[in-house]
């Protein structure tokens, strides 16, 4: 996947150095040159000089083949206005947005955009969202047979009831991430486009779980 990250500080810099080693293509944009001193000598990335939320800034950092955008510079409106155009202009599916002010996050939520606050920022959590596909384990019985993970759902399911998703997927559905508050589904919760699904599953079918959120429902009816 190529990956488009807007601000090159110390967040920026061990993100676009973290996502090359996974083997993606990068690109980082910032406004200062000499920020791009934090990627070090080994990045082999694109390193672009110039405004993230600017159009022609973004092609030329590759924005139009992008599967992911993260805003993490140093002004919250700055990353909600560059994750927009990310979103909204160029149809980049997953992007995050650094908040430093978490009493704002939800509102920025709600307009579609993950934020993660800085007081509750981890590497971990900014990765989960730029690359939502399989499963990121939250908890492991003591046993090793049964985990907590946050799985990536298709947008194939969006529109579908929590029980189809369990049926198929032979998970239970601990709890949803919606608009940036948990929340307990019943059976009949339908499933809404950018819900982070948390499921328990048996360790040795994460794989079939994994293969069953990515390929959607089976047959048509919803």
């Amino acid at each position: 996947m190529h990956i488009v990250i807007m601000g090159c500080g110390r967040v920026g810099a061990a993100l676009a150095r973290t996502l090359e080693q996974r083997g993606h293509t990068v690109a980082i944009i910032d406004r200062d040159e000499a920020a791009f001193r934090r990627l070090g000598s080994s990045f082999g990335g694109r390193r672009v000089e110039g405004i993230g939320f600017d159009r022609d800034t973004l092609r030329e950092a590759g924005i139009e083949e992008a599967g992911a955008f993260a805003a993490v510079s140093s002004g919250d409106n700055s990353n909600i206005i560059a994750a927009r155009v990310a979103r909204e202009m160029f149809g980049v599916e997953n992007v995050a947005a650094r908040i430093y002010d978490p009493r704002r996050a939800e509102v920025y939520q709600r307009l579609g955009i993950p934020t993660v606050a800085t007081v509750r920022w981890t590497a971990d959590q900014m990765l989960r969202r730029l690359l939502p596909s399989g499963a990121e384990p939250l908890w492991l019985d003591p046993t090793g047979g049964v985990q907590l993970a946050e799985v990536h759902a298709s947008t194939a399911w969006v529109g579908h009831r929590v029980s189809r998703l369990q049926q198929e997927t032979g998970t239970r559905v601990a709890f949803i991430t919606r608009l940036g508050e948990a929340m307990l589904p019943t059976s009949e919760t339908v499933i809404q486009e950018g819900d982070l699904v948390h499921v328990m599953m048996r360790c040795d079918r994460v794989g079939d779980v994994e293969a069953a959120f990515s390929r959607g429902p089976e047959g048509e009816t919803r």
